[in-house]
């Protein structure tokens, strides 16, 4: 069944495609490894803020939660509590440098398995835990599960999907990130009030992973994954049943030989690093995904709830605005899945740039003004406010950086070395995550409202980048990635041999 035809544009190869169903199919159900991550992001910050976790884990930060005269700022400052969430991250660097080579050695398609299953057994030892070694444990294995799913989903995406619809395709991944966080902010909400209402949230993480699981069994692996492991006619039989045409030998071909160029290699890593060919990607992907975290997003992801309660709002009060806000960040990033392949990726990025930038100084000057160390915020419409601010922040980064911090880095690399840059983009979110999840309360206390002028000059920064040093992706082939773009950037073209 065929939805729709393409032929490549901007000067490159025309490979006969049509947007399939087993394509859209295969991306949807791979794309569930982000209903997982978003789930994941947005479950800890309520569960956080829950008075019976806290009172089952962290007796002391309760304590100091309802102190009357506790500083605003530092009321949720524990690098415990802290650890609780960034555990995940440190175990997903560790568990996607594995998934690099064991999605190249066994291909996407196991290791996408994999992902669901340790997601499912982690779920499962959050839902029981009796102390905080088992809640850790848990979290360590969800990290496994994050790991092999952000490693592998927007590469098999990349691969599986025609260049013209690559982009819309590929930013599914992130909108089930952000239906994930807006599913979890409404568990949530429901659970807050029940007894051990956090062992629900935190076992509702187990859902995404049955769908993830049992969907797996009914995607494709890739024709280039297939082809770089010898098995070419399978290769061929698949790139058919995909691309809905019989004429597929100029894209097999090219995958062809993008595979024969990468068997000689045998150091993927050492590739990278020495091959000054590489180093223009290598650079754009971890920048990409460095600045996607410092954009201060998953400050507003993880802890929501904890700063609208920071600024006064009761338990359900923060929670309600965390599902608002969520509500919003799902519902902007279809706007990203209908522009991302017509207006192309530098131009959501630089706008994303400049709107998160504008409202997180913006906040960082209220909260200067309304927000004293000790009492209640000064205003009676002064959290409104703050909350009409981060849903315009929100939205600029879920149909920018949201989704295109997955998508660029993912089609930039050449086959050779794809595994290996995708790696390094992914430990470069998780290092930041892991970071801005273990630190961000106890810089909150320290540097309270300059924090958010912090992450708006950050914001600066990185629509420069973009500007002066990315080129435009939008509708090449992965494997033409090198000739039609890298090579004819005004700074990266010296990299390359004439």
């Amino acid at each position: 069944m065929a939805v729709g035809s393409m032929n490549v544009e901007e000067g490159t190869k025309a490979f006969p495609a049509k947007l399939t169903f087993q394509v859209f199919l295969c991306c949807v159900i791979a794309a569930v490894g982000g209903l997982m991550f978003g789930y994941d992001i947005g479950i800890s910050g309520g569960v956080t803020s829950m008075d019976t976790f806290l009172l089952d884990f962290f007796p002391h930060v309760y304590e100091k939660k309802h102190r009357v005269h506790e500083n605003n700022y530092c009321k949720f400052d524990d690098q415990l509590l802290q650890l609780f969430t960034s555990s995940l991250y440190l175990a997903g660097i560790f568990a996607s440098f594995i998934a690099s080579y064991v999605s190249r050695a066994f291909g996407r398609k196991p290791t996408i398995i994999s992902a669901s299953i340790f997601f499912l057994v982690g779920a499962i030892l959050n839902l029981s835990a009796q102390n905080l070694g088992m809640l850790i444990g848990g979290r360590i294995l969800l990290g496994f599960g994050i790991g092999f799913g952000n490693q592998t989903v927007p590469l098999f995406i990349s691969e599986i999907a025609p260049a013209k619809y690559r982009g819309g395709l590929n930013v599914m991944f992130q909108f089930l990130i952000t239906i994930g966080i807006l599913a979890a902010s409404y568990v949530n909400y429901l659970t807050s009030t029940l007894k051990n209402g956090w062992r629900y949230s935190l076992g509702g993480a187990a859902v995404p992973a049955l769908i993830l699981l049992i969907g797996s069994f009914f995607i494709h692996e890739t024709p280039a994954s297939l082809i770089e492991r010898g098995k070419d006619e399978k290769g061929k039989q698949v790139l058919r049943k995909i691309r809905g045409v019989e004429d597929i030998e100029l894209e097999f071909n090219e995958i062809k030989y993008a595979t024969e160029v990468s068997t000689k290699v045998k150091s993927p890593f050492k590739e990278l690093f020495t091959n000054r060919e590489n180093r223009p990607p290598l650079v754009c992907g971890t920048l990409l995904q460095f600045f996607q975290q410092f954009t201060g997003i998953n400050v507003v992801m993880f802890y929501a709830p904890v700063l609208f309660q920071t600024m006064g709002s009761g338990n359900n009060a923060s929670l309600i605005s965390t599902v608002v806000t969520n509500g919003v960040n799902a519902v902007a990033t279809i706007i990203s899945l209908v522009m991302v392949d017509l207006a192309g990726r530098k131009c959501l990025l630089v706008e994303g740039a400049i709107q998160m930038t504008a409202t997180q100084m913006t906040i960082g000057g209220i909260l200067l003004a309304h927000l004293k160390l000790v009492g209640p915020i000064t205003g009676h419409a002064v959290p409104l406010i703050v909350l009409v601010l981060i849903c315009i922040y929100v939205s600029g980064f879920a149909w920018s950086w949201g989704p295109l911090g997955w998508l660029v880095p993912s089609e930039i690399y050449p086959l050779e070395v794809r595994n290996a840059g995708y790696f390094c983009a992914v430990a470069m979110n998780m290092v930041c995550t892991f970071i801005i999840g273990q630190f961000f309360l106890s810089a909150l206390c320290r540097f309270r409202s300059y924090l958010f002028f912090f992450f708006g000059v950050m914001n600066i920064a990185m629509g420069l980048f973009v500007v002066y040093y990315l080129p435009e992706t939008k509708g090449v082939p992965v494997e033409e990635m090198a000739e039609k773009r890298w090579k004819t950037h005004s700074r990266w073209k010296k990299y390359f041999k004439d």
